[in-house]
């Protein structure tokens, strides 16, 4: 028997995962995400400073030729010592892991989350649809966000976010910034509008949609892509590389400036009610298990829904999900089906913690039981489901 496999049925359906941090060689870290101060850095310099955290992830980062192989992959810590990356799970558990409904859909697991941490505001950028992502060989990345209380002490320097453009705005303004884009500011968010961002709510942000993330920690559960291009030139004062802008443009379509238009989501860009459509306040979960709560805080995509659940102190909780999910612990401490769970103060880069697992479809409709040790504070977590979850289906139908 494979160690994946004596993992697999000793933790009954359940993987123990290992932190995987990612650098962004133009982002400066925000330091919120519990590292410790001397290993931000720890990749070097010039990979840039570690500002994400990816969670429950299958998907590679795409970082330039310095990537390290497998960065951005969750790693199962084995029970024989090995760490066993979890694309290696999904391919030799498939159905057993993930559900038969996604893996006969994708034969992947097609979502992850992480955490996002910057210091200052990131640049007005897209992620492709479908059909203009297919052409570079990548998926469409519909994301979405939720500003988690534990992780932001502070709101950074720009706590706001700009989405797509005021209504009015027309394609030859747009066009006019892109071909400006070397010429320093291209000003392109002059066109936009900037949402003060709110610590216990979020985001919907589907492809197409222009977008500048505000400096808030951000939980962002989102289809497995790494597919962007960058359509701000000047950022908190610092330039974006003029290939951010061509990034995941088809070789042929390099220089033109009006692909970059047809990427964009027009409609969803100019919506003159764009927040009532994207906005999304936690709603409750019907029917919660005596000892605890649970919240939808992702739910406006069919893409990916997440949850935040809360066990109360010295409580003990069954939580039954229809669906797999990767979870994250954001508060106290307790056991997942006996297992440990623990929320790190601090973690040094390369250490394993007990605050990441990953829950099999068959696990999760079993039911995992939850038992909040503390006797004083509440054990919180937040769990990122894939697409057409049939729960999140069941609590918002078509048309709600």
């Amino acid at each position: 028997m494979s160690e994946l496999r004596e993992t697999f049925e000793a933790n009954g359906g359940i993987f123990r995962l290992t932190p995987a941090w990612v650098p962004r060689s133009f982002c400066i870290p925000g330091r919120r995400i519990k590292l410790h101060p001397d290993d931000y850095y720890a990749l070097g310099s010039e990979r840039g400073g570690i500002d994400e955290r990816w969670l429950g992830s299958t998907t590679p980062a795409d970082n330039g030729p310095q990537t390290a192989p497998n960065e951005g992959v969750s790693h199962i810590a084995g029970c024989g010592g090995s760490l066993i990356p979890l694309t290696e799970a999904v391919a030799e558990l498939g159905a057993e892991l993930i559900g038969e409904r996604l893996w006969n859909e994708y034969h992947a697991w097609p979502v992850y989350s992480k955490f996002f941490d910057n210091l200052g505001p990131l640049p007005h950028h897209i992620h492709h649809r479908e059909e203009h992502a297919k052409r570079v060989g990548r998926r469409g990345k519909p994301e979405c966000y939720y500003f988690p209380p534990q992780l932001n002490n502070h709101g950074g320097r720009f706590p706001y976010t700009f989405f797509g453009f005021e209504p009015g705005t027309t394609k030859e303004q747009v066009r006019e910034c892109l071909a400006n884009f070397s010429r320093g500011d291209n000003k392109i968010t002059n066109l936009s509008k900037a949402y003060r961002l709110e610590p216990g709510t979020g985001w919907d942000v589907p492809p197409g949609v222009l977008h500048a993330p505000g400096s808030l920690c951000t939980y962002e559960p989102q289809f497995a892509s790494d597919v962007y291009a960058m359509y701000q030139s000047l950022t908190d004062d610092r330039p974006v590389p003029e290939e951010l802008l061509w990034k995941d443009c088809p070789p042929e379509k390099r220089g033109d400036v009006d692909y970059l238009i047809e990427v964009i989501d027009w409609e969803l860009n100019v919506d003159p009610d764009f927040a009532a459509h994207r906005f999304m306040r936690p709603v409750p979960v019907k029917n919660p298990v005596p000892g605890s709560s649970e919240k939808w805080i992702c739910y406006r995509s069919d893409a990916v829904s997440a949850k935040e659940l809360t066990v109360l102190p010295g409580a003990e909780a069954v939580i039954r999900d229809e669906a797999a999910y990767g979870l994250i612990m954001m508060q106290g401490y307790g056991t997942l089906n006996g297992m440990p769970l623990e929320t790190p103060a601090m973690i040094r880069f390369g250490e394993q913690t007990c605050d990441e697992y990953f829950v099999s479809e068959a696990a999760a409709r079993r039911g995992v039981r939850i038992r909040n040790r503390s006797h004083a504070e509440p054990l919180v977590m937040l769990k990122h489901f894939g697409p057409e979850n049939p729960e999140w289906r069941t609590a918002f139908p078509p048309g709600r």
